[in-house]
């Protein structure tokens, strides 16, 4: 396995004092650590069957993209609410503050399709279950979750209990 936490920038009290936010896009702007990345994600994949890549705005399209055009396999975006242009179905989900709503297209997963879902960051899991939500609603299967990171304490990964969630640097702590 790839050390990617090296690309990876941290920022003390951001965006409030105490938290530590954990900056990709020092990896994203390093040509050796955005491919180690996209290649972890692909390694990942390597004994799952599916048919599409669903991807969160808008991190997770910056590695979903790749991948599902490395394997050809379409890409679902996943936005939030009012950015998609045909019929949706939506899904909301808690934040700490309120309350969030994403969306996806009501055509773009078939029935009985088997989905991997691809984001950046697994914090709460709440946007996750959400995207798990919809998928489902409209009869895809999801056979894998696959973020970049994980912020272990926070303990999203409790609420994709019964899914294959894969995550690819762990953080503990805040």
């Amino acid at each position: 396995m790839v050390d990617l936490k090296k690309y990876i920038t941290d920022i003390p009290d951001f965006p409030k004092k105490g938290i530590i936010f954990r900056d990709i896009t020092s990896l994203l702007q390093d040509a050796e650590g955005f491919q180690k990345a996209i290649e972890e994600y692909l390694s990942r994949l390597e004994n799952t069957e599916y048919d599409t890549v669903a991807a969160l705005d808008t991190r997770g399209f910056l590695f979903a993209a790749p991948v599902a055009y490395a394997k050809g396999k379409a890409l679902i975006p996943v936005r939030k609410k009012g950015k998609l242009p045909r019929e949706t179905i939506s899904a909301e989900y808690a934040l700490e503050y309120g309350n969030a709503t994403v969306e996806i297209h009501k055509d773009s997963i078939k029935q009985g399709d088997k989905v991997v879902i691809i984001d950046d960051l697994i914090a709460t899991g709440g946007t996750l279950e959400a995207v798990v939500k919809l998928v489902e609603q409209l009869g895809g299967k999801v056979v894998k979750i696959i973020t970049l990171i994980e912020l272990v304490d926070l303990h999203g990964r409790d609420k994709l209990n019964g899914y294959d969630v894969d995550t690819i640097i762990k953080y503990y702590g805040k």
